[in-house]
């Protein structure tokens, strides 16, 4: 008898395969349990509210009154100015901080200049609300020292040119003030991204500094630069405080509308309040929804 025929007459000495053991479970996804508990309570379960609080009365019965009462002419109008002044802001800071940006990467400039400089955009980003539009006032406002400044000094009175700081302008300027250091903060990590090596070989390749910008800069940086303003936009569309305290109400924004429906002594409807913020979420939705399509596209031009 061979060999392997006596090992099998046996049962065989050949060694078992290893038990597969259960890998014990895991508890790292603990980790994530605060934030999940932080978006359940401050973003779902608030959204939730207004979307049911939108199609109920005062009585908690179902009605589609609030939602009509959104096509009214004084409730678009409010959405229409919200929409543009944030459009305004988020245009004008993202083109300004974008360059600010650059400067601060490929301009040379001592370390410490960009320090300070990035330091001061970290406290003017989230400098905002009542502190921000007394500031504002007690600059450019009618007596505010600036104001009277240039005219008593350079004969220049800003108002008579035209300038009213409790405008559609005055505000935008006011809300320039944060929505340009955010977007350098924001801005400047892809900037730094951009490789030195790309611009050398366009160099050599016979490219202009157009040229390099129009078919590597510009595709490289679109998706970073649409982000940036549409976060520039919601920043700008759901500010509250920082109106209010300026204007008083004297220009015609949604939130300021939102605030006088929910805790207003006159325009006290909540229901409506409600239905008025979940516009918002809905223009902010299609806000989103462009950004989407454009950075498909940009991602497109990317790869070709």
């Amino acid at each position: 008898m061979s060999s392997n025929a006596r090992i099998v007459a046996s049962g065989g000495n050949r060694p078992k395969p290893p038990s597969l053991r259960k890998s014990p479970p895991s508890f790292a996804w603990l980790g994530v349990l605060p934030f999940l508990l932080f978006v359940v309570l401050f973003l779902f379960l608030p959204s939730l509210s207004l979307f049911v609080g939108g199609f109920q009365d005062a009585k908690g019965n179902f009605t589609l009154e609030n939602i009509r009462g959104l096509f009214t002419p004084f409730i678009l109008n409010a959405y229409w100015v919200t929409i543009k002044i944030s459009l305004a802001t988020a245009l004008m800071g993202g083109i300004v901080g974008f360059f600010l940006a650059y400067a601060l990467v490929a301009g040379g400039v001592p370390n410490w200049v960009r320090s300070s400089l990035m330091t001061f955009c970290g406290v003017a980003s989230n400098f905002a609300g009542v502190p921000l539009a007394q500031a504002f006032i007690f600059t450019l406002g009618r007596v505010g020292l600036l104001t009277v400044f240039l005219r008593e000094a350079l004969h220049i009175d800003l108002y008579e040119q035209g300038f009213n700081l409790y405008s559609f302008w005055g505000l935008s300027v006011t809300y320039l003030y944060f929505q340009l250091p955010l977007m350098v903060l924001i801005i400047t990590p892809p900037i730094e991204g951009l490789r030195r090596e790309w611009r050398e070989a366009a160099e050599n390749l016979g490219a202009t500094s157009s040229q390099y910008w129009w078919h590597v800069g510009v595709p490289v940086l679109m998706p970073s630069l649409l982000g940036s303003m549409i976060l520039l936009f919601g920043n700008a569309f759901g500010a509250y405080a920082t109106a209010l305290s300026l204007t008083g109400g004297l220009i015609n924004l949604v939130t300021i509308l939102i605030g006088s429906q929910i805790k207003g002594d006159v325009l006290h409807n909540p229901n409506l309040g409600y239905a008025l913020a979940f516009g918002m979420v809905v223009v902010m939705a299609v806000v989103m929804s462009i950004y989407y399509v454009l950075r498909r596209r940009s991602e497109y031009w990317l790869k070709k």
